[in-house]
């Protein structure tokens, strides 16, 4: 015959024991990788930087000129619904 657990000792003993893999462990491991990535990690060079820098520009751009015209789609159509 087994002894008699209750269930707030069965579950504190399982919280107990798994408090390594649930809490420490996954702190390891990301402190682990994340030095890992900035050893890994360089500076841009300046061609690079640039190169990114465009791209950044043209998709500010492109965002722009979208916000643009779906606003100069939408004051008139606003105009008729609201009937100034």
């Amino acid at each position: 015959m087994e002894p008699q657990i209750d269930k707030q000792t069965e579950l504190k003993m399982a919280g107990d024991e798994g408090f390594y893999e649930v809490a420490v462990q996954p702190m390891r491991d990301f402190a682990k990788d994340s030095m890992h990535l900035v050893k890994k990690c360089t500076k841009p060079d300046r061609k690079e930087f640039t190169q990114i820098a465009k791209a950044t520009g043209v998709g500010f751009a492109i965002m722009g000129f979208i916000g643009f015209f779906v606003k100069l789609v939408h004051i008139p159509i606003n105009n008729i619904l609201v009937g100034n």
